[in-house]
């Protein structure tokens, strides 16, 4: 009975009722790959699949990110470029007709204007900026893990978990120190390479997981919808890992 009343109330809540909280979401600020030359950003369905699961669920989600501003989408994660690559994606179709929903991607707030008490919890968007705007970001590391040691659900999906690389505690030990956690995996970033014909990205996320001592990083079957929480800790394998991250988040909040 308890577990139906909460179905209830998610529904009603989505539909103009008061919400159950904030979740923050941050994505990359618009930057260019050193590897391509290509204007890269945050990946549309890292962000859009999360949201509607959140909505869905009763809670508001305000977006931040590494400079505030103005976001922009990884061309290919847009289901209407030319490429083709994301046509499918008709939750990110549907939102990008949302005036909204526009506005939000026009305004996010900077990492420095985020009080971590105004949310519930935090969830990173990744996509091929956070490899750059991610990585060695001592303002966003400081900002999850503050989250993440008030004990709120705190998620990072595909190369978003780049952070989890150098990420530290209070205490000065890595946040993956005995963890289990998962990210974009080497046999994807193979597929990614061949498909466009050079190397992507500058590192490799399991690869470099791969020397840490005292963790476990676990991939799953290429491009499945894997996500994993060790803890509070939640982290989802890639773009078709968004939403199942998104939903153990929410577990934990109402569990």
């Amino acid at each position: 009975m308890t577990n139906s009343i909460k179905e209830v109330q998610a529904y009603v809540h989505s539909h103009g009722m008061p919400t159950k909280g904030k979740i923050l979401m941050v994505a990359s600020s618009p930057t260019i790959s050193k590897q391509t030359g290509w204007p890269i950003g945050f990946w549309a369905a890292e962000l859009t699949h999360p949201l509607h699961v959140f909505q869905e669920a009763g809670y508001e989600v305000e977006l931040a990110s590494t400079e505030g501003g103005k976001i922009e989408m990884d061309a290919y994660s847009d289901p209407t470029d030319s490429s083709g690559y994301s046509a499918h994606d008709i939750i990110s179709l549907g939102y990008m007709q949302l005036d909204w929903f526009n506005k939000l991607l026009n305004g996010t707030k900077k990492l420095s204007d985020v009080n971590t008490d105004d949310y519930q919890a935090i969830f990173l968007v990744g996509g091929q900026g956070p490899m750059y705007t991610y990585k060695g970001n001592k303002v966003l590391e400081e900002l999850f893990v503050g989250f993440y040691e008030a004990g709120k659900p705190s998620a990072v999906v595909c190369h978003a978990t780049t952070l989890l690389l150098e990420a530290k505690t209070s205490k000065g030990t890595l946040l993956v120190d005995d963890k289990t956690w998962t990210g974009f995996s080497d046999v994807e970033e193979n597929y990614a390479d061949d498909a466009v014909g050079q190397k992507i990205q500058p590192y490799r996320i399991e690869e470099e997981a791969q020397k840490i001592l005292n963790t476990q990083f676990k991939v799953a079957v290429p491009f499945s919808s894997y996500a994993i929480a060790d803890g509070n800790l939640i982290t989802g394998q890639q773009q078709n890992s968004g939403a199942a991250a998104a939903r153990l988040l929410i577990e934990q909040l109402v569990g």
